[in-house]
C-alpha cells in the first residue's frame, strides 16, 4: 500500500519482480482507514498487509521491516495450509 501514484507503483513492481498487486492510495483514504496515514507528512507509514479470503487482515508488518516480504509470504503459506 502506497500513497504513490499507480505509474510509480508499476515501476516498483517491475523492479522488485513482485508477483502480487501493489495498491495505490494516492488520495490517502485507505491509508487513513487502515490506520497507517501520517497526516502531517502527507504519506503512510510503510506497511504490508495480508488479507484472507474473507477480507480480514491476517498479518500486518509496519515500519522499515515491511519492505521484506518474508513475513507476508509466511502468513500466506499459513493461510493456504489452514484451508486444506
Amino acid at each position: 500500500m502506497s500513497t504513490d501514484a499507480a505509474p510509480t507503483l508499476a515501476h516498483w513492481a517491475k523492479e522488485l519482480g513482485a508477483e502480487f498487486p501493489l495498491l495505490s492510495d494516492h488520495d490517502r483514504k485507505i491509508s487513513e482507514l487502515y490506520g497507517v496515514l501520517i497526516p502531517q507528512a502527507g504519506m503512510a507509514n510503510r506497511a504490508t498487509f495480508v488479507i484472507d479470503m474473507e477480507g480480514k487482515i491476517a498479518y500486518i508488518e509496519e515500519g522499515n521491516t515491511a519492505i521484506d516480504v518474508t513475513g507476508a509470504d509466511t502468513a500466506c503459506s499459513r493461510l493456504a495450509h489452514q484451508k486444506q
